[in-house]
């Protein structure tokens, strides 16, 4: 059974890792709104998806190094530590495990979320289970606003990551990345998920909320229903990979490419 070509093996350490990620991720935000509060809040809903994502990355981190979402495959292109015709593959492979995991967690939730929406599957109302699977502006936001909140969110992420995977900057110890990355997410996650959920990651949306498009919730939800109009549901596709641009154009400007050459270290 073992395969040996590269990409299969990459893809295949990539769709088991975004389903773990997703299922850890999207299992907090089912238990803290179909338990009302009761068995979880918006600080372990945050700690589970920060955590999903240290379990993730050791899943896959050695075979495929765990890119995880659409905007750091992005990044790694752009850095040229990944090529250009592998990006395609990665974000389908990403997207479809995100998907696949949306679906399994309604299937261990089905009959919490039954019981908690009367039976019936709505994007809004006061009990609304969509916000399980994708991601929804407060009632405040406005579009422009929710697009930079999700730049400045990815940047931060993409910057972060960098800085941590640099062997000539500061370094961390050989194999603490992924706790490294999950405290990272986790900063970002309760300083700026207040506006929209943080999401980050345009396969982490972008999946789960086609399942709930084919599931039971309807074309509802890729309708803005929140505030003025349709539309929301790009803004997590496309922002994050805005954002992953000017996390990585940042870093490289301002300290990656300033790195002195081996010949200009001091003895």
């Amino acid at each position: 059974l073992r395969i040996r070509n590269q990409l299969a093996r990459e893809c295949l350490a990539e769709l088991l890792a975004v389903f773990v990620l997703i299922l850890i991720t999207l299992g907090g935000s089912a238990q803290m709104l179909t338990s009302s509060g009761t068995k979880g809040n918006i600080l372990t809903a945050n700690l589970a998806g920060a955590l999903a994502v240290m379990v993730a990355i050791y899943t896959a981190g050695g075979v495929s190094g765990a890119h995880l979402n659409p905007a750091f495959s992005l990044a790694m292109c752009l850095v040229e530590q990944l090529p250009w015709w592998k990006f395609p593959i990665f974000v389908t492979v990403q997207t479809l495990a995100a998907f696949i995991s949306a679906g399994a967690v309604y299937a261990l939730y089905s009959d919490a979320i039954q019981h908690y929406s009367n039976g019936t599957l709505t994007v809004s109302g006061p009990r609304e289970t969509a916000s399980i699977f994708a991601t929804y502006p407060a009632d405040y936001l406005s579009i422009s606003n929710g697009f930079l909140d999700q730049v400045m969110g990815t940047a931060v992420l993409i910057l972060g990551i960098q800085a941590i995977v640099d062997t000539q900057n500061k370094g961390i110890p050989k194999g603490l990345e992924p706790v490294a990355v999950a405290l990272l997410v986790f900063s970002i996650e309760v300083s700026m998920g207040s506006n929209c959920g943080c999401p980050m990651n345009p396969a982490r949306d972008f999946g789960p909320r086609l399942f709930t498009y084919v599931g039971g919730w309807g074309a509802e939800v890729f309708r803005w229903v929140k505030k003025g109009g349709n539309g929301w549901w790009w803004v997590p596709v496309v922002a994050p990979l805005v954002g992953a641009t000017l996390g990585s154009v940042l870093y490289q400007l301002l300290v990656a490419f300033h790195h002195p050459e081996e010949e200009d270290k001091p003895p």
